[in-house]
């Protein structure tokens, strides 16, 4: 990106800060639209001035650090068991968990997103019937590169009032992760070993 002057890069950091406040005060996740909305607010029609999503997910790490204290800290901490609690469930499904739950950035708004993998999406539907778990049929869209865009079958149900969305992938989906909306790239994912070593770090 091209080198913007001071005044203007200042702008930019103000823009993110203001985008990051939207997004952990309204569990928005959708960058554009928390750009927009930072830009209507400080009266920016300059596009060359608006932040990356890198920049506001970093600017949103800071704001939780200096705003969302203890009670972010547990929040966080809560969405990670009842990620792990599920990932148990499926462990036949080599379940991994995404997102901003993942990457710490979570608000008490987010879903806990997990993918899994399975040669027919039923198998998973039928996995959790069998233990009596209540869910609802979705799709989600999913980017598997700059050009390409797919719908997968999603799955949502609800465990400690916590609200969780199954994404289920083909077997050999689990090689390639969908484009990350933060920074173009594959997705970093985690598996139960890596969430309960995430969990097991904060106490």
């Amino acid at each position: 990106m091209k080198k913007l002057p001071p005044r203007a890069e200042n702008l930019r950091r103000a823009l993110a800060q203001e985008a990051a406040r939207v997004m952990a005060e309204h569990g928005i996740r959708d960058f554009l639209f928390a750009k927009r909305k930072a830009a209507e607010r400080f009266g920016v029609v300059d596009g060359a001035v608006l932040p990356r999503n890198t920049e506001i997910e970093e600017a949103l790490q800071e704001y939780q650090r200096l705003f969302g204290g203890e009670a972010h800290l547990e929040s966080l901490q809560a969405q990670r068991e009842v990620a792990l609690d599920v990932m148990q469930r499926l462990k036949d499904f080599q379940p991994r968990l995404v997102g901003p739950v993942l990457q710490g950035t979570a608000t008490s708004h987010d879903d806990v997103t997990l993918h899994v993998f399975a040669d027919r999406a039923e198998s998973v539907s039928f996995h959790l019937m069998d233990q009596g778990v209540p869910f609802e049929l979705d799709e989600r869209r999913t980017r598997v590169n700059a050009e390409r865009v797919v719908q997968r079958p999603s799955l949502h149900l609800e465990v400690d009032g916590q609200p969780v969305e199954i994404v289920i992938f083909p077997i050999d989906g689990i090689r390639q992760a969908p484009v990350s909306p933060v920074d173009g790239r594959p997705m970093r994912r985690a598996d139960t070993a890596e969430v309960s070593a995430l969990l097991a770090a904060c106490y």
